[in-house]
């Protein structure tokens, strides 16, 4: 990681990218010389054409960690090294550009906005969120393979905390207790019990203010927020009510709640582009420390807590669903599910009867980590799969791990680190 000097500046705002947090970046310069300079951002977008597709691969993958209760897409730019590009492209979406656009004023507005960094990684996310929720449902696979999956992630957040607290190089004092302050703040924000909350159009504003500052933030999930503020359901059911007859209540739901996301994204990404620009080690550190307090909650071997929603319903006997429910029998491990009830005139003919079909929901409440039986897996109903699931999870632990290396290794080559692959 390469910190410039005053004397970098002319050159490094004509010729190339800005520098970016790196896993395996170098920092060269000394402590106090990097304490004392200001983080270089150039004012235009100089994501380059070539640059774009690896771009989306980013955008990408952070779609794919926001989808993960517990995992946050800041956490995931700042592994991939686009962390401070990220925050300062919103961050040129202001008043002004605002403007120019009402304005028409289009070229000044391209000038001002960096909107090809900012389409890529915003198509690469949405890409991500549609294929991980209708092509691999990798929020079912989540319940029904909890250890698999969160061993990934574990495996890409503390490989990463290693090689960036590589790339600040020499700490001290200071350093150190951003560090440890940034590691109590997360610990202590992810294992917050859920709390009853009012469903007030101020506290939903509230929801979506806290909501996006928790996914810009490394480590801390936007969802894990709103499963705190007892809102994540709420939210998502309204949502739902989007394409039917409750159009005007969701949107009389959703429109405080996207309301707050907006201000609250301007003025906290605001906030974090001066903590950059101004002391880029120290918030560097305090970021590396949240993604540690993090890690309690992603260690794969979790006892989850869920709380259900039930929904019924009445269908006839005859009905396909019914009578595909009695010939398999529903995996309760997923998150949403069907089930058959009481039959409701159990005197009446077969084929004039009624049963009752629950659709059940299972919404995270808390979840406590555990250490499992490595003698015996098989033998530890804590576990999804038995053995399956302890080697799997340790196997994806080490290709996160792994994987996390090598991107280091590749943006450490020369002409890699701050212009992207």
């Amino acid at each position: 990681m390469h910190f410039p000097g005053k004397s970098d500046e002319h050159k490094k705002s004509q010729n190339q990218q800005p520098d970016e947090e790196s896993p395996a970046s170098s920092g060269s310069a000394n402590k106090d010389e990097r304490d004392q300079h200001d983080l270089v951002i150039p004012e235009n977008d100089l994501t380059q054409p070539r640059e774009m597709p690896f771009l989306y691969l980013k955008g990408f993958a952070m779609g794919s960690a926001d989808v993960v209760p517990g995992v946050s897409g800041g956490t995931m730019s700042l592994i991939l090294g686009i962390y401070t590009r990220l925050i300062f492209a919103i961050k040129s979406v202001d008043l002004k550009a605002v403007g120019q656009l009402f304005t028409l004023q289009w070229a000044e507005l391209f000038e001002r906005v960096h909107w090809k960094f900012l389409i890529s990684v915003f198509l690469g996310g949405v890409s991500a969120v549609f294929f991980f929720t209708t092509i691999v449902a990798l929020p079912v696979l989540m319940h029904t393979r909890p250890e698999v999956i969160y061993g990934l992630f574990f495996g890409l957040i503390s490989g990463s905390i290693l090689l960036l607290l590589k790339a600040i190089g020499d700490v001290g004092w200071k350093e150190l207790l951003i560090v440890f302050a940034g590691v109590g703040i997360g610990f202590r924000i992810v294992t917050l019990v859920p709390t009853d909350t009012p469903e007030t159009s101020l506290f939903v504003f509230l929801s979506g203010s806290l909501s996006i500052t928790a996914m810009v933030l490394p480590g801390i999930s936007g969802s894990f927020i709103l499963l705190i503020l007892r809102k994540y359901e709420y939210i998502l059911s309204h949502i739902a009510l989007l394409p039917t007859d409750r159009f005007l209540e969701a949107l009389s739901v959703l429109f405080p709640f996207g309301l707050g996301m907006v201000v609250g994204l301007v003025l906290f990404v605001r906030l974090l582009s001066w903590l950059l620009k101004r002391f880029h080690i120290l918030t560097l550190c305090l970021l590396v420390g949240f993604m540690a307090g993090s890690l309690y909650v992603i260690w794969p071997f979790q006892e989850r807590d869920y709380r259900e929603i039930v929904e019924s319903r009445v269908l006839p006997a005859d009905d396909p669903l019914v009578q595909e429910l009695k010939e398999d029998e529903p995996s309760r491990r997923r998150p949403e599910y069907s089930e058959l009830g009481h039959v409701i005139n159990p005197d009446a003919p077969d084929d004039e009867q009624k049963i009752e079909v629950r659709n059940v929901r299972r919404v995270l409440v808390s979840s406590s980590p555990y250490w499992p039986d490595w003698l015996d897996p098989g033998e530890d109903p804590r576990l999804s799969v038995g053995g399956w699931s302890l080697y799997g999870s340790v196997g994806t632990m080490l290709v996160g791990f792994l994987l996390v290396g090598y991107l280091g290794r590749v943006m450490n080559k020369k002409g890699l680190v701050g212009k992207g692959p």
